[in-house]
């Protein structure tokens, strides 16, 4: 095993199974973004999502994708540009994996890929010492999805930080003010139809109970450019907590909960949750 994934994986505590490949698959997302990093992506690239609130802003929460967002609107963006680097970058620390875009059966503004592997012989990679792969079929394939919006709403803002581990490098990513917008926006407009997104709303009150302000004219951009609003909305404050109120009060909070279960440690936190739960404690947001 690579001494430099030996010294990520200290800072897991894993008691089974699941708890092993939830690391392994955080670790794989370190170490890809570490070689987007390398490859020079981030010069147009911008990291947000829940891996990004997870990794730089301490979300206690596994996210399963690696979401980007170009600083400004380029819809001619090759993704599949930096596949080579990438890929030279990832076996580097041992991995055998492949990467592929994700053909485009419709027109989107997303470019979409996965870095494939192996599960079973990943999972001896990072555990070469347990008795771990009894049960895990031969062709499972551990995937690392990452997604670029190639056409992002305006006046997100943005900030760069730093990471060791791997190896040092430089990440471009959205504030959290920024960060939280998009939240906000995923809260009211994603379309879960029977598939109710806790995570989102774990996420929210992750964001309100750090005391986050939200960037409006970018949560404005984004709601416009969904059609959720017209250009005759202002979206100031009491506008987006009448918004979100009503969107609380259409949730199926059983639903919610079990989305999110799998990928928090403590349950617990989510016994209280209900609308009137979240509709109060969205008398603490703000704005910037």
């Amino acid at each position: 095993m690579s001494t430099v994934i030996e010294q990520m994986l200290k800072s897991y505590q894993v008691e089974n199974l699941y708890d092993r490949k939830n690391a392994m698959k955080e670790i794989m997302q370190e170490i890809v973004l570490c070689g987007l990093s390398r490859a020079g992506f981030f010069k147009e690239a911008a990291f947000y999502g829940g891996t990004a609130l997870r990794i730089f802003y301490g979300l206690d929460r596994f996210s399963e994708d690696l979401d980007f967002s170009l600083m400004t609107s380029n819809l001619e963006f090759e993704l599949a540009s930096y596949f080579p680097v990438l890929e030279k970058e990832v076996r580097s620390f041992g991995l055998n994996v492949i990467i592929q875009e994700k053909d485009k059966t419709k027109k989107s503004n997303i470019r979409s890929a996965f870095l494939k592997g192996n599960t079973k012989e990943h999972l001896l990679l990072f555990y070469p010492n347990e008795q771990i792969s009894g049960g895990i079929p031969e062709s499972e394939i551990v995937k690392i999805k990452f997604e670029v919006d190639v056409n992002p709403p305006e006046y997100a803002t943005f900030e760069h930080k730093y990471r060791l581990l791997p190896v040092p490098y430089e990440v471009n990513l959205y504030d959290m003010p920024s960060l939280f917008a998009g939240k906000i926006h995923a809260v009211l407009c994603r379309a879960w139809r029977s598939r109710i997104k806790g995570r989102d709303l774990y996420d929210y009150v992750f964001y309100l109970s750090k005391g986050i302000a939200v960037n409006q004219k970018h949560l404005r951009a984004r709601l416009l450019q969904s059609g959720y609003i017209t250009s005759d909305t202002a979206c100031e404050l009491g506008e987006i907590k009448k918004m979100l109120s009503a969107r609380f009060d259409s949730i199926n909070y059983a639903q919610a909960k079990q989305d999110v279960e799998p990928f928090i440690r403590d349950s617990s936190s989510l016994n209280i949750w209900c609308a009137d739960f979240f509709k109060q404690i969205t008398e603490d947001l703000t704005m910037c």
